[in-house]
């Protein structure tokens, strides 16, 4: 889908034509409308595919005529659990005269400059739109990095009770989010070094200072992942550490009556022998099985007794 905006008297209104000035942003665009845009801003269709390849890493290039930048965004899995994430590649191609926008699904790094919440928007100042999207996105990374912190804190509270195979399933997918993100803002990172490099790309002071801000969220939003990833790995060997303990006091506790109940059958086992009556003790009496009975009771419980002070049972 193709969108053409345009920034008048501070309001974003929809245009018709690819004018200077205007933002064409283009979302899980078809074939025909990559080949227009590239046909009218004479870009190469493949710079404009490129974003829509999940595949695709961060990167930024000077063409001819125009520039490339291309970063990893975060994006929830249709289907998957809260918290669980991947990134997909988002396109920014800056012409002499307009910016093109490029991505696969719909964002709402991109959604909140169509609804017009970001202040300071300009489809004039393509600098400074490039570096507001990129602030959008460095935030955006951070909000799910906290919801991921509240999912893994959400976990923990289950410690106490049944451990489901759910719970581990659903930590090791967060784990895995915060392994993409972390290698998808060391990539963006570099882009944004090679950014303030680039002399081609005209920047004004207050452009600069906000591809600093842009800088500090990045760098904030690495150190959040590499925190919240020592956590969750934490978490995950707490986890092993419950399940191995739990495993022990079972085997124990299966352990202690097993050795209770070969009490009686070892008794029973000698006296079911088929020997002399003679050499057996109560074998003659006729109270001898009662007697034999209450010997056994006496032993389990002593028995019991012992493993109790022990802590075996």
């Amino acid at each position: 889908m193709m969108k053409i905006y345009r920034t008048r008297d501070k309001l974003l209104t929809r245009a018709d034509n690819m004018e200077e000035g205007s933002w064409v942003c283009l979302t899980a665009p078809s074939e025909a409308e990559v080949r227009q845009v590239a046909a009218t801003l004479d870009i190469e269709p493949d710079d404009l595919f490129a974003a829509t390849d999940p595949e695709e890493s961060a990167r930024i290039s000077l063409e001819d005529g125009y520039t490339v930048i291309i970063v990893d965004i975060p994006y929830q899995v249709p289907g998957s659990g809260e918290g669980i994430y991947s990134t997909i590649p988002m396109g920014i191609l800056l012409t002499q005269e307009l910016v093109v926008t490029v991505c696969s699904v719909e964002t709402p790094v991109i959604g909140d400059f169509t609804s017009c919440r970001v202040k300071g928007f300009s489809t004039r100042k393509k600098m400074r739109f490039v570096y507001q999207l990129l602030y959008r996105a460095a935030t955006m990374y951070q909000q799910e990095l906290r919801l991921i912190d509240r999912r893994r804190q959400a976990l923990e509270k289950n410690l106490s009770g049944d451990l489901r195979d759910s719970d581990l399933v659903e930590l090791h997918g967060l784990e895995s989010t915060l392994v993409y993100f972390a290698t998808s803002l060391r990539a963006n990172a570099t882009v944004l070094d090679r950014l303030t490099r680039y002399k081609r790309l005209e920047q004004y002071p207050d452009d600069r200072e906000l591809l600093d801000d842009v800088i500090v969220e990045i760098r904030q939003a690495i150190e959040m992942t590499s925190i919240y990833r020592d956590d969750i790995k934490g978490t995950r060997e707490l986890f092993s550490s419950i399940l191995d303990n739990r495993l022990n006091n079972a085997m124990k506790y299966l352990t202690s009556i097993t050795l209770l109940m070969a009490v009686p059958t070892v008794v029973s086992g000698l006296y079911g022998m088929n020997v002399s009556s003679e050499g057996m003790p109560f074998a003659s009496s006729a109270a001898g099985f009662g007697i034999v009975l209450g010997l056994t009771l006496v032993i389990c419980v002593v028995t019991a007794w012992f493993l109790h002070k022990k802590h075996m049972l």
